[in-house]
């Protein structure tokens, strides 16, 4: 277990996350938005020489692990401990909306500003499901399928 600032301890093992609608639902929006940006010709410029095992194992595995437990379990779980940080509308806290304009800007470093900018929703989703469980696990998986899908389309 990981203890954040608050000590309030963020779970790595959450196995009902997979029977949740919700993140049944997380699951299943992620092909059909790789299938938009493929269609509308949107995706961000790839290697075109196809996938190979070293960005898929940093892009699809490495990165999105390291990024929740960053954002997620320690800025995210830290946030959470003020009390006004933790309310929100429709399950997104505010901890989970200043963690998300945090995710946005560290992306910049590495993208053009729409990509980075794109990264806000997704970000909203995985920290929605670490508050909803009180643990990375959920929103590193989905982060790791979001990520590896991505990955595939622009690899092409």
């Amino acid at each position: 277990m990981l203890f954040v600032s608050s000590g309030m301890p963020v779970s790595f093992h959450s196995r009902s996350f997979w029977r949740d609608r919700h993140f049944q639902m997380a699951v299943a929006a992620g092909p059909l938005v790789w299938l938009l940006i493929g269609l509308w010709g949107l995706a961000p410029a790839g290697n075109g020489g196809g996938l190979d095992a070293r960005s898929l194992l940093l892009v699809g595995l490495v990165y999105p692990w390291l990024e929740e437990m960053a954002f997620r379990g320690a800025l995210q779980g830290g946030l959470s401990r003020w009390r006004a940080l933790r309310r929100g509308c429709g399950g997104i806290t505010v901890a989970n909306f200043i963690t998300s304009g945090v995710f946005v800007a560290a992306h910049l470093f590495a993208y053009t500003v729409p990509w980075a900018l794109a990264v806000f929703f997704p970000s909203l989703v995985f920290g929605y499901f670490r508050d909803r469980y009180h643990s990375i696990l959920p929103s590193a998986v989905l982060h790791m399928f979001y990520n590896t899908g991505l990955l595939v389309l622009v690899s092409n």
